[in-house]
């Protein structure tokens, strides 16, 4: 019998039974005694070796066996040693990369040796937990987190490497070749700005950017450029995104199953009944031309679709416990690891998302839960993971209550780092100050750590979200923590839109691009140096203008301007449009190419009318021509 059409079922299904186990585990390591704990733990082995077995996987089933034998064993004692949770925690490790084998059609991996190992932690009478310090000792190396994921693939771990050149280097760019070339003595170097052709030209740059894949140890590709001479100062970041990539299938890869109830498979059966009905009644009023029945049957279609709509979406949503399972165990290896004492809280596991917003959200959420940890608490403290849901956004929280984040420190840094000017550092809001943590690359030097820091991964992260259609603020207080906020929609097929108006055409931004929209007069619009702001509340909002972003011809107006506040390159901003022409729900669709290579342009949507309209992203608009749009006067702009 061919088994392989059930292979996903079985990884979705035994992945599920492995997140419980884990977080069963962390938490009968803090109450080894947990009967209910321990019962419902030999029946998740169970269930793995089961499906496992059936599927003829046996390396498999023979460690969930041996799982399930331990479990068995700690029911006769009725109670966990601490290094059998160790034990286990590897098992578990080891499981999740024989189903990685299996999803990858590789012959399974040996498991013998792991199990042969099983004495060490064969149960035993329950005993106090030994001091935390002796528990450290015997406890395995803990690895950064993921990497145990790709435990013999450690070229999957991507770094992005910025070398800043000092003052009155000679010859940069010998001195960049050089540097290259020794980073790809580590690694395998991806990318460079400059690249090497442009260095043999003789570029100068005042810094070179490197992706490097290697499986060396931060410290080690550190020192190697600070050994050089001329090099000033270093700045290393892991890149989340290629070992993401590594670990979890991204949409549109592949084949997907996902599990739907059976009353929701009825509920489509009867609604497909009703459109069949109902286009057959419509058909009829048409031939015999009764307008009055055609119009109540189109009424009754636009019920129909709209439920239909409701119902479908639901297929798709899935609640965040999906992806916040992991984070127990995250917390507890770092614990290990930094010798901190953390409580993780985790509310709002109920809440549902799109899938495809849960898969992509899934690695920025371990990293701003590994910074919470290794850089928001000191030595003790908590992290709280919540999501909420506000109409057709979902909010979700990664808030700590740890040291905070200086702002001052971050305001020095970025004015070291050129990214503002003296006079621009003394004006920006904390707010914006906190944004800057964003920036590719950006950290502070004290911050930086070999698993995460302030703006270590952070532009991944709001690269991530912005690229959902979310968005990212944060929010922090020194000595009593910091608070990320992600704001989501629901769904990234079927969203909302701001209908704007540009030189006589319609374009749509996301409504969670959206912050407010305003009128204003020509008479309210101030010049502050070269930049054009107004005053909203207690602050200057700067002033961009589509009309300029789309490269449209400028034109005069009069009346009342129409602004679309916003956030862009983590700043707030006025986007002068036209004309604000409504709000609407619409499908979109992904472009194909080359279509898809428009810079900024996330889709098009269909209008009642038949036209087509592109949703747009202005910030990366912008990032694509980053010279000569910064800010005009709407009658200049436009």
């Amino acid at each position: 019998m061919d088994m392989s059409k059930y292979r996903e079922m079985f990884l979705s299904e035994s992945r599920e039974h492995l997140k419980k186990m884990s977080r069963l585990l962390i938490a009968l390591e803090k109450n080894p005694a947990d009967r209910e704990g321990i019962d419902a733990l030999f029946r998740e082995a169970h269930s793995v070796k089961g499906m496992a077995a059936s599927m003829g996987y046996e390396r498999t089933a023979e460690l969930a066996h041996h799982l399930e034998d331990l479990m068995d064993g700690f029911r006769s004692t009725g109670a966990v040693p601490p290094p059998a949770v160790d034990h286990m925690l590897e098992g578990l490790d080891l499981l999740e990369g024989l189903l990685g084998d299996v999803a990858a059609e590789h012959p399974e991996r040996e498991v013998a040796g792991f199990i042969a190992g099983q004495g060490k932690t064969s149960p035993a009478p329950a005993a106090d937990p030994p001091p935390r310090g002796r528990e450290q000792a015997k406890a395995p190396a803990v690895e950064p987190e993921g990497k145990a994921e790709t435990r013999g693939a450690e070229a999957a771990r991507s770094w992005r490497i910025v070398a800043t050149f000092a003052e009155g280097t000679v010859a940069p760019a010998a001195r960049a070749l050089l540097a290259l070339r020794g980073l790809a003595a580590l690694g395998t170097v991806t990318h460079s700005e400059p690249g090497e052709e442009a260095l043999k030209k003789g570029a100068s740059p005042r810094a070179l950017e490197v992706r490097l894949q290697s499986g060396r140890a931060a410290e080690e590709i550190e020192k190697t450029l600070q050994a050089m001479s001329d090099i000033a100062e270093v700045s290393l970041v892991e890149v989340v995104e290629p070992a993401a990539a590594a670990r979890t299938p991204r949409r549109g890869e592949g084949h997907r199953t996902v599990r739907v109830r059976t009353d929701l498979l009825d509920t489509f059966i009867n609604l497909t009944g009703e459109l069949l009905t109902s286009r057959y009644m419509l058909q009829a009023a048409a031939q015999a031309e009764r307008w009055k029945d055609l119009s109540g049957g189109l009424d009754q279609l636009a019920r129909l679709v709209t439920d239909l709509h409701h119902h479908v979406l639901q297929v798709r949503m899935t609640p965040l416990e999906s992806i916040t399972g992991r984070l127990p165990r995250l917390v507890r290896d770092l614990e290990r690891k930094t010798g901190k004492q953390v409580a993780l809280r985790i509310e709002g596991e109920e809440v549902e998302l799109d899938r495809a917003i849960l898969e992509e959200l899934a690695d920025p959420l371990v990293h701003m839960v590994r910074n919470a940890v290794d850089h928001g608490i000191e030595e003790r403290g908590e992290v709280q993971v919540r999501a909420t849901r506000e109409k057709d956004l979902v909010l979700l929280e990664v808030a700590d209550n740890g040291r905070g984040m200086d702002p001052e420190a971050i305001r020095r840094k970025a004015q070291e780092r050129g990214l503002l000017s003296a006079a621009q550092a003394r004006g920006m809001r904390e707010r914006d100050l906190l944004q800057l943590v964003c920036h590719p690359g950006f950290s502070t030097a004290e911050q930086v750590t070999e698993t995460s820091g302030r703006g270590v991964g952070m532009d991944v992260v709001k690269s991530a979200v912005e690229s959902l259609g979310g968005s990212l603020e944060i929010q922090s207080q020194q000595g009593r923590g910091s608070r990320m906020l992600v704001k989501l929609p629901l769904s990234v097929a079927i969203i909302q839109i701001l209908l704007v108006e540009s030189d006589g055409f319609l374009v749509g931004l996301p409504i969670t691009k959206v912050q407010r929209t305003l009128e204003v007069t020509r008479e309210e619009i101030r010049s502050s140096g070269r930049q054009l702001v107004i005053r909203l509340g207690d602050e200057m909002l700067p002033l961009l203008s589509l009309r300029k972003i789309l490269r449209q011809p400028n034109r005069p107006f009069g009346g009342g301007i129409q602004i679309v506040v916003s956030e862009i390159r983590g700043r707030r901003v006025g986007l002068v449009v036209d004309r604000l022409a409504g709000q609407r729900e619409v499908f979109v669709k992904a472009l194909e190419y080359p279509l898809n290579r428009l810079p900024g342009v996330s889709g098009a949507t269909v209008l009642g009318d038949g036209s087509i309209l592109f949703i747009i992203d202005p910030q990366t608009m912008l990032d694509e021509r980053p010279a000569g749009v910064s800010a005009a006067a709407p009658g200049e702009a436009r």
